[in-house]
């Protein structure tokens, strides 16, 4: 192998990796929801090609609030789910869906959109 093919394939590898540690090894801190006066955990989601923010921390045993705000038309979009928590809420354009349940387990659980293309994560502390 001559030089400047060395030189491409461990420039090349090198690249790979470091999209592979960017895409997929960097972790969020996320947001930490917000206490209201009625006890609840709150934190707004705007869902626009992905949800934002997509890592949500919040604290296990108090009850918790997740105001969901669709705006765009995309089909994918239009429904989330919780499936460790059992619930599902359609999201009409350009309206906040609340959808409430009380963690009550530690660990990390993924939201997601109906086909799993839009995805996020509820960190219970």
């Amino acid at each position: 192998m001559t030089p400047d093919k060395v030189v491409v394939t461990l420039v090349g590898l090198a690249a790979i990796a470091a999209i592979a540690w960017f895409f997929w090894m960097v972790k969020k801190p996320g947001v930490k929801a917000g206490l209201t006066s009625g006890g609840y955990q709150e934190a707004m989601v705007l869902v626009k090609g992905g949800y934002t923010p997509d890592v949500i921390v919040v604290e296990r045993g108090k009850p918790v609030r997740l105001n969901f705000v669709r705006t765009e038309s995309a089909s994918c979009s239009e429904m989330v789910m919780l499936p460790d928590f059992n619930k599902t809420a359609m999201l009409p354009e350009g309206e906040t869906v609340a959808v409430e349940f009380l963690p009550d387990r530690a660990g990390e659980f993924e939201f997601q959109c109906q086909m799993g293309m839009l995805r996020g994560k509820l960190v219970v502390e």
